[in-house]
């Protein structure tokens, strides 16, 4: 009951306005969701649902404890159930999440399950979920829609690891296994992909980038549900329950090293970003990867000492690159990745229904820029974007990249 109440209390606080962000009135759009990608939180948030009927879902908040020893008292959680991205979110639509809405708490996680069920007749349902860190008023946002004219479905089956603890990642190093629970029926199918994608264009490249005119797929057919499953390849899967079904699961597989980087060969893959092409040849046909990676960063920098911290700092953006937004793709070779190693974490994120905006400072405080992410209907990620391109974008672009290349980039 205590516990409630200050929960309560924080709420109350968090919706007055101090000392914490006031969300009262706010809509979803209107939230910045900035610390999502962040490389400095300490929690991160997902939702997955699970269809259990047409209109009826078990909706699973999973919240991984990156800060070591967290407190859940630390922290308060709730969840809305809004029916547009403008709809406020108020106190009124609020649902508080209190320990005795624990399902598990490991040493890695806190899971919440909710069941909830959508009027036939509503168009669109999302559910957004905030963690409120009461020492520094920090609010965490997550939302995931349950209907819209961008998803198909969602499954009707989840992904677990060996603890039951929900699946809360897309990516799993080949080799290792899941559990794939499902209540609909004894047996699931799988597809492998063994794609290898080329890195995206620079923002300011307007031409479409080139489509592969076959998708090589192997068919795994079906295996047991509620058995450990082995993904043993590299590339990624995809499972669903019911093959006509336009839902499933999608899971990237990756070598162990991933997120973070492999090998040289991987590192002349990685430095595309700030090279030019000149010198991005050099490095690919280059016997020895080492050596000529250590002249590369020694003749941006001109100082060993910079080089060094050039290198940490670069391949850190490639791994949280890696963490954030790998999906078929692994999260570097992505617009968003791409954006976010060139550009650093966005100042500002915004989420609407057909985009995502990313805003960073411009010259002075009074100018921004931002880069908009048009949302894309895809069978294997609800939620897949790309980046619209303009030559707008060259003189920031060329900027950051100077700015790298000289060891003067710190995020």
């Amino acid at each position: 009951m205590k516990q409630k109440l200050i929960q309560i209390l924080l709420f109350s606080l968090l919706i007055a306005g101090a000392p914490f962000q006031a969300i009262s009135q706010s809509s979803l759009s209107d939230l910045n969701q900035t610390l999502r990608y962040s490389r400095y939180s300490r929690l991160a948030l997902k939702i997955i649902p699970i269809k259990k009927e047409t209109n009826r879902f078990t909706t699973q908040f999973v919240v991984e404890k990156i800060e070591e020893n967290s407190d859940f008292n630390t922290y308060s959680f709730s969840y809305n159930l809004v029916s547009s991205y403008e709809e406020p979110i108020t106190a009124e639509n609020t649902v508080l999440l209190g320990e005795n809405d624990l399902k598990f708490d490991t040493d890695r996680h806190w899971v919440f399950e909710k069941e909830m069920e959508i009027p036939s007749d509503q168009e669109q349902a999302i559910v957004v979920l905030t963690a409120l860190d009461t020492r520094q008023g920090d609010s965490y946002y997550y939302h995931i829609e349950l209907k819209s004219s961008f998803v198909f479905s969602h499954p009707t089956f989840g992904a677990y690891y060996a603890n039951d603890v929900p699946f809360d990642q897309t990516y799993l190093p080949a080799g290792e296994a899941l559990l794939f629970k499902s209540s609909k029926g004894p047996n699931l199918h799988g597809f492998y992909y063994p794609m290898e994608f080329e890195v995206p264009y620079p923002p300011m490249e307007t031409k479409p980038a080139p489509v592969p005119k076959e998708l090589d797929v192997v068919d795994e057919g079906d295996f047991l549900a509620n058995v450990p499953k082995e993904l043993s390849e590299l590339g990624y899967y995809f499972f669903q329950q019911d093959t006509t079904d336009t839902n499933g699961v999608l899971v990237k597989t990756t070598h162990d090293a991933f997120p973070k980087v492999k090998d040289w060969e991987e590192m002349v893959q990685m430095v595309t970003y700030i090279s030019t092409r000149r010198e991005h040849e050099i490095l690919l046909t280059a016997e020895d990867k080492k050596k000529a990676l250590d002249e590369y960063w020694i003749n941006l920098t001109k100082n060993p000492d910079t080089a060094k911290e050039l290198i940490r700092e670069y391949f850190r953006q490639v791994e949280f690159a890696n963490i954030l937004f790998t999906d078929f793709k692994a999260g570097w070779k992505t617009d968003k990745g791409m954006v976010y190693i060139v550009m650093g974490p966005p100042h500002g994120v915004n989420f609407y229904l057909d985009r995502e905006v990313w805003t960073y400072q411009g010259v002075d405080e009074s100018s921004k820029i931002r880069f908009t992410f048009a949302r894309v209907k895809n069978i294997l990620n609800p939620h897949y974007y790309t980046l619209n391109r303009s030559r707008a974008y060259q003189p920031i672009w060329f900027k950051n990249i100077s700015q790298w290349r000289s060891g003067k980039m710190a995020f």
